[in-house]
């Protein structure tokens, strides 16, 4: 524990139940809603500061904040903190990510029953002085659920719909079947698969480039007929269009939104003005006891970081000690890349993570696994890791992380090779510092040296003329940009391969229209870091 000269001082600055605030060695002061000038002029007295999302907790307050070492946010998400510039300063971030799972849970299975039994609908005609008992609704007893994304919330839903009387399903990529065998869940490897047979839909993932309009019109037509579907998670995951295209044709009984692409939504759009939809504002985390429960977690976890505890929701944990982030911190940050970009090259069930070091490095290069775990695992939470808790989530996820050292150079004074091996193969990505910058030097066995920046365009082509012009083509009638271009090709299978850095990701119907070049693209894929 570290002590202090005086009493520490944290700041309120938000509306938040923080429970007992009579914590020895600390001083509490509440300033809810207090305006920015005045947070600006008085900051700089205070060791840390607990906000919710009104706050902006931007540059100019963090070099306002001269004592500030922690910044507490109740909740999960930290949109309104500037991660970089706090990192920047040595500040720690804390939020309270799992305080709102079961009031989250408990809504999307409110969403489900109204959305079944019309309460909404005969609410809203009972008021009007209309007396319909004409509706018919579904039970819930004997239907079979489908949950995308059976982390945290999905998991409680799960329990509770089998309380229910459901036979539940999953699809999750990145769950093993040991943890839904747990759950007595039925996990499927294949979406369309579990659609095809859910007669009730919930999903329960994090908003990311995978996730987005995962649900759209194809999966809801493989849906049976008069199925329910709610979406308690992130605006977008279900595509709203396409969700009214399959209430107006009658393929759909109902579904239940708490979130959308915009909000507050426009009440004039056609969905939000069917009866057979149910609607909220966006309330999976606003119970009295979530409300309770994040203040009192995110009190306790400011108070462990002010003294030194970094083991409770640190979003930007220190990694390592400074003499390791000194001599590895080039190498790190590669070992974060490496482990972003095969995660978003590989599909299927993750297994394995191998990750090789050849070379020589400046000290025990074991840390960049560490990096590699934490980059890795990115793209599928909801929550970011950090370098405390992100070999610990891998082994909960039965993602086993593997260390060796290889006797060959492989022409670089230190390389770093880093193979996911899931249930349909495998992909690697190579990578070095070359000028104190890292670079990707091979994907795939294919030798080829990149800049990891922004939107980048794998693609493995036949190897023959004009395959690169007919990719650029399409790209540029769409407008998209190409920033750079990589070129490899081996001469073992007829294929070679090109990486394409981009000014903007392309839409999906872009990726569409490049996927039906199949005389000339083998496979395509997009990388995002």
């Amino acid at each position: 524990m570290l002590s202090f000269p005086d009493m520490a001082r944290i700041l309120v600055t938000d509306t938040i139940q923080l429970g007992d605030t009579d914590i020895p060695g600390m001083e509490v002061v509440d300033r809810a809603g207090i305006d920015r000038d005045t947070l600006l002029q008085t900051v700089g007295s205070f060791d840390a500061i607990i906000t919710r999302s009104r706050t902006k907790v931007d540059a100019a307050l963090i070099e306002a904040a001269t004592s500030l070492r922690v910044i507490g946010r109740g909740g999960v998400g930290v949109d309104n903190i500037d991660l970089d510039a706090a990192s920047r300063r040595g500040i720690l971030v804390v939020n309270a990510p799992e305080a709102n799972n079961v009031s989250a849970a408990e809504l999307a299975i409110a969403l489900m029953l109204n959305a079944a039994r019309g309460v909404a609908r005969a609410d809203r005609l009972i008021r009007a002085g209309t007396w319909d008992r004409k509706f018919l609704g579904r039970e819930l007893k004997g239907a079979r659920l489908g949950i995308v994304g059976l982390g945290r919330i999905g998991s409680l839903v799960a329990r509770r719909a089998q309380g229910l009387g459901m036979t539940v399903m999953a699809y999750d990529p990145y769950i093993t079947r040991r943890r839904a065998e747990e759950l007595k869940v039925e996990l499927h490897d294949d979406l369309h698969a579990m659609l095809a047979r859910s007669e009730f839909l919930t999903v329960h993932t994090p908003l990311t480039d995978e996730t987005t309009g995962i649900i759209g019109r194809e999966e809801l037509a493989r849906m049976p007929e008069g199925a329910v579907v709610v979406n308690a998670a992130r605006g977008g995951i279900v595509q709203e269009d396409a969700l009214l295209e399959a209430l107006e044709s009658g393929h759909l009984f109902g579904a239940g939104l708490d979130v959308y692409v915009s909000e507050p939504p426009d009440p004039e759009r056609p969905l939000f003005r069917r009866d057979d939809v149910v609607l909220s504002a966006h309330l999976g985390a606003n119970t009295v006891e979530a409300q309770a429960r994040v203040g009192t977690e995110i009190l306790e976890r400011t108070v462990l970081a002010l003294q030194g505890d970094y083991s409770r929701g640190v979003v930007n944990a220190p990694a390592l000690a400074p003499e390791v982030m000194g001599a590895l911190g080039r190498h790190l940050v590669l070992g974060e890349v490496l482990g972003r970009t095969v995660a978003q090259l590989s599909r299927g069930r993750v297994r394995e993570l191998d990750v090789e070091f050849s070379g020589t490095f400046p000290i025990d290069p074991d840390p960049i696994a560490t990096a590699v775990t934490k980059g890795f695992l990115e793209p599928f939470l909801d929550e970011p890791p950090n370098y405390i808790n992100a070999p610990s989530i891998a082994r909960d996820r039965d993602i086993r992380v593997s260390r060796a050292t290889a006797s060959r150079s492989r022409g670089y004074t230190n390389h770093v090779l880093v193979t996911a091996r899931t249930s349909e193969g495998s992909a690697s990505v190579g990578g070095t510092v070359l000028a104190d910058q890292p670079r990707i030097v091979a994907i795939d066995d294919y030798p080829i040296e990149i800049r990891p920046e922004g939107t980048m365009l794998v693609c493995t082509n036949y190897d023959r003329p004009g395959a690169v012009g007919r990719v650029g083509t399409v790209l540029g009638d769409f407008g998209v940009n190409i920033n750079s271009m990589q070129l490899s090709r081996t001469s073992e299978d007829g294929l070679a391969m090109f990486v394409l850095t981009l000014d903007q990701a392309p839409s999906e119907q872009v990726l569409e229209v490049l996927r039906s070049l199949g005389d000339v693209i083998h496979s395509l894929r997009m990388v995002r870091l």
